[in-house]
C-alpha cells in the first residue's frame, strides 16, 4: 500500500550540537505474516541518496536496513545491545545500538513508528537517537 511519510530523526552526540532532520515523503508498507515492513527512498536531505530504508516491525522488535549507497542493517529491541557494520562508500564502521524505547501502532489506516536508542560508533562516539515515522495511506 502507498503511503506517505512523516519521518523526523533527532541525533544527539556529545560534544555536537543536536541535529534534527524532518523530511516527508511517500513509501510503501505491506503487512507481513508477523507485523509491519515500512519502505522509502533516501534523499539529499538525508545525506543517503539513493539507499533504500525499510523498518520491519515485528512484535517487541524493530530492524532498520539500509540497501543501495549504504549497506547497513540494525536491530532493535528494548534493553538489548546489538552490534552491525555499518558500510559506506568509503569504508565500514562497527555500531552498535541499544533501544531505550520501541512504541508502534499500524494498522492498514495508518499509524506511527517510534524508536529511541543509544548508539555507539567504532566503540567510541556515543550519542542517543530518535525515529518517529507517520504513517498515512495515500487514497
Amino acid at each position: 500500500m502507498t503511503v506517505m511519510l512523516k519521518i523526523r530523526g533527532e541525533q544527539r552526540y556529545e560534544g555536537q550540537e543536536p541535529e534534527v532532520v524532518e523530511l516527508t515523503t511517500e513509501g510503501v508498507m505491506t503487512q507481513t505474516a508477523e507485523g509491519w515492513s515500512i519502505s522509502y527512498e533516501e534523499t539529499d536531505l538525508t545525506g543517503l541518496q539513493g539507499a533504500t530504508t525499510t523498518f520491519t516491525v515485528k512484535p517487541g522488535h524493530v530492524t532498520l536496513t539500509r540497501t543501495g549507497t549504504v549497506q547497513s542493517s540494525m536491530v532493535f529491541q528494548e534493553g538489548v545491545r546489538h552490534e552491525s557494520l555499518y558500510q559506506l562508500d568509503v569504508g565500514a564502521l562497527m555500531v552498535c545500538v541499544c533501544a531505550r524505547r520501541i512504541q508502534t501502532e499500524l494498522s492498514m489506516e495508518g499509524g506511527y513508528l517510534d524508536v529511541y536508542y543509544t548508539i555507539q560508533i567504532e566503540q567510541a562516539m556515543a550519542g542517543v537517537v530518535r525515529y518517529h515515522i507517520d504513517v498515512t495511506p495515500v487514497k
